[in-house]
């Protein structure tokens, strides 16, 4: 009997893992990564600097959004940038860099692990932020939708801003590095607003910028016209430019099984620097347009310039105020402002039919300053329409809706009385009178704004001087509003193209 051949064993492939290497790595970056313990830390400081001070803004997205792009680099870059040096410096302060030297992976694969799983956490945490504060304004704003280019310059800060922290702690590796980093990175971002002089400014170029920088807040931008995404590319690509380079530059020191990586990595941080450096010269040739907004013409899209369309919400009154449905919450304040005012003047000639909120224009004036108000007159059209400029659409502290009623009736009142009588020009004394006693029946203010301070937005000229008490014009004034409406309404209408003309002097009012 012989014996049998061995049967042979077939081998049995192996399985790979469910994870490859790399993923497998930096699933062990998250769950042992800093950036993870000082998520807190940053959801708190997003909370108190950021979301408080947005909620007590009206409901505007041309306002929380930029505002949440600036709140929320201040609020992550302490965090970021100090989790990220502390994670570069971790092999350097474990004394560790002999034995992971022998490992088969190149020493870049795993800085790259590591500033990935910093990076990631920090956009989790970011992303929880931004839905919090994009969803509740989403449900508090009455017109308009999420402005995207502020969310995303400030998300394709937080991997510039961990790169940075990274490179610091892995070149200088030491427990003082993080903190450091930190401070430093924020003083750098902090002060780099501190050289913009005008619109046109390389300095543009910080994350920090969502708006010309020299207007401040600015509730009627990206209301009538849409959010310019010229100024966000050249952001967004700066930062992609500057977070390859210093990736690039952390590639360079080779190690053992990554000495081939040192061209690739020249080529890729040398692409870095030349995309950052574009970016900075794009954003210097920015200038303010019309609309309040940078235009930068290498990246500027002719389409951006059209105004949007949108339903206008309007009151039912005899005289209808319409404003734009972002600011509906506005109308029953505003047209109970300029009712009286409206019911005096309503069917006299030229008097507006319709009063109706316009967009702001902005010019560059000398040095920072920005000249803002209205590209027609007040009163245009056919049948006339009345183009309001409301005082929250201008830069400036944003005010409450008694408080912006209350301007209207100072203001855009006299203003509305002014232009039926005087036709938009310097008012004579006979004028004058009709226009202060138009508004002491109407029971407005007749002691408004001098010609020195007239309502924001508007000229000088088009704010009536107040006829002083005891003299014949403020006589005159006082006799013509003891007339009966109706006798008021009769004479105004027969006399008003003459007295409109300036052939009506003081002695033939009634």
């Amino acid at each position: 009997m012989t014996a049998g051949a061995p049967a042979g064993q077939r081998p049995v492939p192996a399985r790979p893992g469910r994870w490859p290497t790399a993923g497998r790595l930096l699933r062990l970056e998250l769950r042992n990564n800093a950036m993870l313990w000082v998520l807190p830390v940053a959801a708190a400081l997003f909370w108190f600097t950021t979301y408080r001070k947005a909620m007590a803004m009206p409901p505007l997205w041309s306002l929380r959004a930029p505002s949440m792009q600036t709140g929320a680099l201040l609020a992550f870059v302490f965090p970021v940038a100090g989790a990220a040096a502390w994670t570069g410096s971790r092999e350097g302060r474990r004394h560790t860099t002999d034995l992971v030297m022998i490992a088969a992976r190149p020493r870049w694969a795993r800085l790259l692990a590591a500033w990935a799983a910093t990076t990631c956490w920090a956009m989790a945490g970011y992303l929880g932020c931004l839905a919090v504060l994009y969803g509740v304004t989403a449900q508090q704003a009455t017109g308009g939708g999420p402005l995207w280019w502020p969310a995303a310059v400030a998300g394709a800060s937080l991997p510039a801003l961990s790169a940075l922290g990274f490179a610091a702690g892995t070149l200088v590796p030491s427990r003082f590095t993080p903190p450091l980093a930190a401070v430093g990175a924020f003083f750098v971002l902090a002060l780099s607003t501190e050289l913009i002089n005008g619109s046109q400014s390389y300095w543009q170029i910080s994350p920090l910028v969502a708006r010309p920088w020299d207007i401040g807040p600015d509730a009627g931008m990206a209301t009538f016209y849409p959010y310019l995404p010229d100024l966000p590319l050249a952001q967004v690509m700066f930062l992609t430019g500057l977070t390859v380079a210093v990736l690039g530059v952390l590639a360079l020191p080779g190690g053992p099984g990554g000495t081939w990586l040192r061209r690739p990595a020249a080529a890729i941080a040398a692409a870095g620097l030349l995309a950052a450096g574009t970016a900075v010269a794009l954003a210097g040739t920015g200038k303010l347009d019309a609309h309040g907004m940078i235009a930068i013409p290498a990246l500027h899209d002719a389409a951006s310039d059209r105004p949007l369309h949108y339903t206008p919400a309007c009151s039912h009154t005899r005289v209808p105020v319409c404003l734009n449905p972002a600011y509906a919450g506005y109308l029953p304040a505003t047209a109970a402002a300029l009712a009286p005012v409206l019911a005096e003047v309503a069917g006299l000639p030229g008097a507006p039919v319709r009063v109706s909120q316009a967009a702001a224009t902005y010019r560059q004036g000398p040095g920072n300053s920005v000249i803002i108000g209205l590209a027609s007159p007040d009163i245009s059209g056919s049948p006339p329409v009345f183009h309001l400029l409301l005082l929250d659409q201008l830069p400036g502290p944003t005010m409450t809706t008694g408080a912006v009623a209350a301007a209207m009736r100072s203001g855009t009142g006299p203003a509305i009385v002014a232009d039926v009588i005087a036709g938009g020009r310097s008012p004579s004394p006979a004028q004058r009178a009709v226009i202060a006693a138009l508004l002491i029946a109407a029971g407005q203010p007749v002691h408004g704004p001098s010609p020195s301070s007239p309502p924001a937005g508007r000229e000088p000229s088009m704010t009536p001087p107040v006829p002083a008490p005891g003299s014949p014009a403020y006589a005159a004034a006082r006799r013509f509003a003891a007339l009966p409406a109706s006798a008021r309404r009769a004479w105004l209408a027969r006399h008003l193209p003459a007295l409109r003309a300036g052939r009506i002097t003081l002695a033939q009012l009634p």
